[in-house]
């Protein structure tokens, strides 16, 4: 799937829930079935700077070129949004993650839903998820 095609999913499932506690509640459940970043890998470099809570991001590029990721936080919230851009973003082409606009973060109203220092943690992981990108991207050139 590319990821429009995964972002207008998202938005579909979400479209469903009226309330957002409901969606908050639907974020710890994709949280709880995040695949979980290897104990070895939730080292001080796996930590992305800027969020409050902790949260582990790794990456790696597979054979057919598209970059996979595991990730883990601390916070039941902060670890369904992770959840949330991992399906977005993984078995993805680096470039199209450059380039992608993350269109379903105001669509589902997450952005207007987030307490600033979440807000600014969702910045931090899209960052970081586009820094993993633009490293691999350049390695292959």
């Amino acid at each position: 799937m590319t990821i429009n095609e995964i972002q207008d999913e998202i938005i579909e499932e979400f479209s469903v829930y009226d309330e957002w506690l409901d969606k908050y509640e639907y974020l710890i459940e994709l949280g709880n079935s995040l695949e979980i970043i290897q104990e070895n890998k939730k080292t001080p470099d796996n930590i992305i700077q800027g969020c409050q809570s902790r949260v582990w991001l790794d990456a790696k590029q597979e054979a057919d070129g598209t970059l996979s990721f595991a990730a883990d936080s601390d916070a039941i919230i902060t670890k369904g949004i992770i959840a949330l851009l991992i399906r977005v973003f993984n078995r993805q082409r680096p470039q199209d993650i450059i380039d992608a606009d993350l269109y379903f973060i105001d669509k589902i109203g997450l952005s207007a839903n987030l307490s600033p220092t979440r807000a600014n943690g969702l910045a931090a992981m899209i960052k970081q998820i586009r820094y993993y990108a633009l490293a691999f991207n350049a390695l292959k050139k």
